[in-house]
């Protein structure tokens, strides 16, 4: 577990987790970036080819207590978590149920609301039945997504992914928008120029979280502009 990093910790600068919480579910834990671990969200390898239990929802909080496990895991408190898109979510419900796990929020084009547009993926896999998508729509979201997600998109077990985003799409309770804005951490929100006008981001920017406009970038921002990306992660912009 990264403490960004162990020098400062030994020159008396105080030391905290940074952790980069992944969109994508799978089954085994990310291996450590330079600045600090990566979690992959919950859901068994598709190389196992094992059904996830039936039990086994995968809704927003249960991959928010998946990662909270990992920190207390490492003994890690005061995290700075850092998620995309579906990390996002996961990582501002984490924020809220276990407050003291988490220091700093740095969300790029986080899902903040249920029930987002028919155009979003989530949207797309969760109008499939689990087993119709296992079967036909998996494949057919793979050719539609391009090949820079569909790299990370096919290392999830394809039921996995269908009960994630049915779950992003029920959304938490109160919703993810609600939580973001009321919570009492460092928060910053990452929003691609090409996506468009973030909305809400007059509210949001109310409650004290700092909206930054990425140029030349759209939803994978740490792709399209990753200099940028890692300025608002480091705090120096």
């Amino acid at each position: 577990m990264d403490r960004s990093a162990g020098s400062g910790a030994r020159s008396g600068v105080s030391a905290r987790a940074r952790v980069d919480v992944h969109r994508v579910p799978r089954a085994h834990r990310g291996q450590g970036r330079p600045r600090g671990p990566a979690h992959s969200l919950r859901g068994p390898s598709r190389t196992r080819h094992e059904r996830p239990p039936p039990g086994l929802r995968l809704h927003v909080e249960e991959h928010a207590d998946a990662v909270a496990a990992a920190l207390d895991a490492a003994g890690a408190t005061g995290a700075e978590l850092i998620g995309h898109s579906m990390g996002g979510a996961v990582a501002v419900v984490l924020a809220h149920r276990r407050p003291g796990l988490v220091s700093r929020l740095v969300l790029t084009e986080a899902n903040l609301d249920a029930f987002p547009p028919v155009t979003a993926a989530s949207s797309e896999i969760a109008s499939y039945e689990e087993d119709e998508f296992v079967e036909r729509g998996y494949a057919r979201v793979l050719d539609a997504v391009g090949p820079l997600w569909a790299a990370t998109m096919r290392l999830a077990d394809p039921r996995a992914l269908h009960r994630s985003a049915v779950g992003l799409r029920r959304g938490s309770d109160p919703v993810m928008r609600t939580l973001l804005e009321e919570s009492p951490v460092d928060r910053v929100f990452l929003q691609g120029a090409h996506s468009g006008e973030l909305p809400g981001r007059e509210a949001l920017e109310s409650a004290g979280v700092r909206v930054v406009t990425v140029p030349a970038a759209g939803h994978n921002i740490m792709f399209d502009n990753p200099d940028a990306f890692a300025a608002v992660v480091v705090g120096i912009c």
